[in-house]
């Protein structure tokens, strides 16, 4: 597996990561322990090194299993982790007051089985504490070896610049996708003059770009895409041409186009690392092939031109979670 530096920050990963949510929450019933622990043991011995988590995926459930996981392999891998919201759920609302962060990063090295955090986000902006305060606080747990990076994650880039300008900000993480290129407008070109990694989550537009999700596709009554806009049966029907598309450009590269997907972003800046997440072992080693596939300038102009006839239809949050980004 190649690697990539995220930003200046000296942080080296994999290209390509693993978003480790799906296993625990989110996107239906959580994986048997058993299958997830061997999903991670094959991410390992694939060469991925970069592993993403929250405590709020589960809550907690989430980073116990990576701390299980991956303790064989603890000099390996990088995990990223995130703090954030009261007691460890979105929907209670933000907290990211200086004691909670620390609180935080007490108990996500213990689930982690870790004696440092290799990469701590911010998972939302809080309106109500101060950036400075924020990036202060984990500038701090830095100085005392708790913590080896500071991340943000859907900040915008007045909130990124605060944060930088206090604590050197190693990676921003937020939606980034050929179904949703809204980063392209401000946030590149902030990361990119600052030095910032970027961490694309929901590379596959939360499964989509993969073709396997259709109008007629069920969701389990606990995923969290019946709450997606985005999701709904009128817009999946809709945003099948963007599906289409990328299945015709997939076919002439002789790849997949979840492979497309992922080798369009890996294109698009050298320090972007997308973290695609799995719970199938198939679908991890078809996202990891993406890495091989190069995408020529001219080939990037051919996408480019095919993607901006196809209009994406439905926001990609509920209004809760519209409230909750870019600030």
């Amino acid at each position: 597996m190649k690697k990539r530096q995220l930003g200046n920050s000296g942080l080296e990963v994999s290209a390509l990561g693993l978003g480790c949510m799906g296993l625990s929450f989110g996107y239906g019933p959580a994986t048997d322990k058993s299958e997830a622990i061997k999903l991670l043991h094959a991410a390992v011995e694939r060469g991925v090194t970069f592993f993403d988590t929250a405590e709020a995926y589960g809550p907690f459930e989430n980073e116990e299993l990576l701390g299980e996981a991956l303790a064989p392999y603890r000099n390996q891998v990088v995990i990223a982790t995130k703090f954030g919201f009261k007691e460890g759920k979105p929907g209670l609302g933000a907290d990211s007051r200086p004691e909670r962060i620390r609180e935080v990063a007490e108990a996500a090295l213990k689930r982690l089985r870790i004696d440092a955090i290799d990469l701590f986000y911010q998972h939302r902006v809080d309106p109500n504490v101060p950036m400075e305060d924020v990036a202060g606080a984990v500038k701090d747990l830095i100085a005392e070896g708790k913590v080896k990076h500071f991340g943000m994650s859907e900040a915008g880039a007045a909130s990124i610049r605060k944060a930088h300008a206090v604590q050197p900000v190693a990676a921003l993480q937020s939606e980034y996708s050929l179904w949703w290129r809204e980063p392209e407008q401000e946030i590149l070109p902030t990361l990119e003059e600052l030095g910032i990694g970027f961490v694309p989550f929901s590379p596959l537009g939360k499964g989509f770009l993969t073709g396997a999700i259709n109008e007629n596709t069920q969701f389990d009554k606990s995923d969290f895409r019946n709450t997606v806009p985005r999701f709904s049966e009128e817009n999946r029907k809709a945003n099948q041409a963007l599906v289409d598309l990328l299945a015709r450009i997939a076919t002439d590269k002789n790849a997949t186009p979840a492979q497309i997907a992922l080798a369009w972003l890996l294109a698009q800046k050298p320090w972007i690392v997308p973290i695609p997440g799995t719970t199938k072992l198939h679908r991890l080693e078809e996202n990891l092939g993406a890495a091989e596939i190069e995408i020529s300038p001219a080939d990037l102009s051919q996408i480019q031109e095919a993607v901006s006839k196809v209009e994406v239809q439905g926001d990609r949050y509920n209004e809760q979670g519209q409230k909750m980004i870019n600030r």
